[in-house]
């Protein structure tokens, strides 16, 4: 049987990486850290969802659609959120704008996954020990522009490709990334549930096809490839992937969605067979609260999900069952590495 391809993408914020504690702690302490001081958490809370909101209404989409772009956008929302709590007698802070924007756009804010960086890497083994001739890694989130600085922070080696960007963006024969490119709502002009950002995806993965083999695949070609699409929101991530004819696995926090079969359970089947079956998979994550409270999921409804203050670890279990689930004899794990908090759902690229 010939081999196949795979397009295998992810969901950015909750799913790759998520923030260190609530976005208005991190607001708070910085703010502090410039001199600012007698105000309390709650104000601060109240003062930034309603900058937020503001500049939704006003600059749709990050400032996208006004062409104000994304650092200006939360420039604004940094300016109106603080200079209500501006004593009188004092400025407002020169840094705090330039040091929030930094902060967000890096490392500095938010934490990656469990050693995200070696498990993207590892899709990256010679071909004989995965199912699958050809790897394609993307990221497909609902976000601004920020999302390549903050996996570049981490230590991934990101593509300059993204929806939208210049043809010189397109890599050349021989270029390795461990993202190959991105898809962000920002670019594209539609969220997920949107099918049309999963067809950007696929416009994406046409600009790799042809940079690499110096044709354009034909439609039928690129429809040939298998898709995997793994995130942590059902009504965004798996609705919207299945809705494009893709397969989508959900990061399930706490077994919320125990009807959802697990990946896992599922060892002695290859992932292609386990979708045949299931329109669904499931990898069951415990939740670890970095920040909890109304606040946290207020803001998360206004402004994409960076103001989750959840924080996803994996089980032994899950990490074991996964691995075996999509090739129980091909991937080469010392006791050690079968034992690390590998982020089990990566490991789909390594199926028969």
């Amino acid at each position: 049987m010939a081999r196949r391809n795979l397009l295998l993408c992810f969901d950015a914020f909750g799913t790759l990486f998520s923030p260190k504690g609530s976005v208005v702690q991190q607001y708070a302490h910085v703010a502090r850290q410039c001199g600012l001081a007698g105000f309390s958490e709650d104000e601060l809370e109240t003062h930034l969802m309603a900058a937020i909101r503001r500049e939704r209404k006003l600059n749709p989409n990050y400032g996208k659609a006004t062409d104000l772009g994304s650092t200006k956008w939360w420039t604004n929302i940094i300016h109106n959120t603080f200079t209500p709590l501006v004593p009188q007698d004092q400025t407002f802070p020169p840094g705090l704008v330039s040091r929030l924007i930094h902060r967000f756009a890096s490392d500095e804010g938010y934490e990656a996954q469990p050693d995200l960086v070696s498990a993207l890497r590892a899709v990256r083994h010679p071909k004989p020990l995965h199912g699958f001739d050809k790897v394609v890694v993307g990221v497909v989130t609902n976000s601004d522009d920020r999302v390549p600085s903050i996996l570049s922070s981490f230590g991934l080696d990101v593509s300059p490709l993204r929806y939208g960007s210049e043809e010189q963006a397109s890599p050349h024969p021989g270029d390795i990334y461990d993202i190959d490119f991105h898809c962000m709502s920002y670019d594209v002009g539609y969220e997920k549930p949107d099918v049309r950002i999963f067809n950007a995806a696929e416009s994406m993965l046409a600009r790799i096809i042809t940079a690499r083999h110096g044709e354009a695949p034909t439609p039928d070609q690129v429809q040939s490839w298998y898709k995997v699409y793994v995130g942590d929101e059902q009504a965004k991530d798996v609705v919207g992937a299945t809705n494009a004819g893709w397969h989508p696995i959900l990061l399930d926090v706490d077994s919320q969605a125990s009807k959802i079969a697990k990946l896992e359970d599922c060892s002695e089947q290859s992932i292609a067979d386990v979708f045949q079956r299931d329109a669904v998979m499931r990898v069951a994550v415990a939740s670890r609260a970095a920040y909890t409270g109304l606040q946290t999921r207020k803001m998360s409804k206004l402004c994409c999900k960076e103001y989750s203050g959840v924080t996803k670890t994996l089980g032994r279990r899950a990490i074991d069952g996964a691995c075996m689930a999509v090739n129980p004899s091909a991937v080469p794990f010392n006791e050690s590495e079968k034992h690390s908090p590998l982020n089990p759902y990566i490991w789909v690229a390594l199926g028969r």
